[in-house]
This record gives C-alpha cells, sequence and structure tokens, in this order.
C-alpha cells in the first residue's frame, strides 16, 4: 500500500485532468478513507417517468468506489472494476443531486471490495445500494 494518501485536492485534480468527462465532484474524504460523491441531476440525467436513470447511479457507484480505493492507496491510474453490482431501492427525485457515500469493506494488496449508499440529496432514505470489487495492479 501507498504510504502517501492523496489529498481532497489530489484526488480532486487527478479526477478533473484524467477524467473531463466526468460531471461527479468529490465532496468529502474522510480518515479512514470512506468518500462522498455526488452527481448533479439534470434533463440529460432522467429518464422516462422522471427518475435518475440507472447508469447515472451505476457511475456514482463506481467513482466513489474508485476514489475510496484511491484515497487510501495512493493514486493509482490502473486499478479497475472487476464487479459491480447495484440494487435500485427506490425512485430519486429528479430535482435534487445524487449522492453516495462509499466505504471500503476490504483492502487488500490485489482486490478491494467497497459498498455505496445512493441517496437523493437531503433525503434519509437511500435510494440504490451497490457494492463492488476492483483489481490493484501488482506494480505502482
Amino acid at each position: 500500500m501507498s504510504e502517501h494518501r492523496p489529498s481532497h485536492a489530489q484526488l480532486l485534480a487527478f479526477l478533473k485532468a484524467e477524467f473531463p468527462q466526468n460531471r461527479c465532484t468529490l465532496e468529502e474524504v474522510d480518515e479512514d478513507g470512506s468518500v462522498v460523491v455526488a452527481h448533479p441531476v439534470g434533463e440529460r440525467e432522467l429518464r422516462p417517468g422522471n427518475t435518475v436513470s440507472g447508469p447515472v447511479m451505476m457511475t456514482l457507484a463506481d467513482v466513489a468506489l474508485y476514489l475510496a480505493i484511491l484515497a487510501r492507496i495512493g493514486i493509482v491510474p490502473l486499478a479497475v472494476t472487476t464487479n459491480l453490482s447495484i440494487n435500485f431501492l427506490r425512485k430519486p427525485r429528479a430535482d435534487r443531486r445524487v449522492i453516495a457515500r462509499c466505504r471500503l469493506m476490504k483492502l487488500g494488496k490485489s482486490l478491494a471490495v467497497g459498498e455505496v449508499w445512493i441517496f437523493s440529496e437531503g433525503e434519509d432514505e437511500p435510494v440504490a445500494h451497490a457494492t463492488g470489487t476492483y483489481a490493484i495492479p501488482r506494480e505502482r
């Protein structure tokens, strides 16, 4: 594992430089590496039925997992998703950002497993729950 944990600013700069198409924002990084990530919700994030689309929430979950891992091991661009599973629990609000709270459940030498709870901003009940696994490259 990297001895150097990147700062919030370093993670933001990495995300902006390497994924400029990404609309997620890193809101918080806790000392344990848990993160809070947000995605704006506007007309292009909605699907028929005036709800946030599944791909937007899956993107949010994946970015949150990635940033939670990088917050712990350092910026390792080639860490990649090997599994992402999501359960959609209820209809998200169409007029608020979606917020992901991610914590790692296991961080090993070659794999990291985490869970993500997704909420409509300001709401207490989750709209989705995801779990994911990332492969961590041996050479860092």
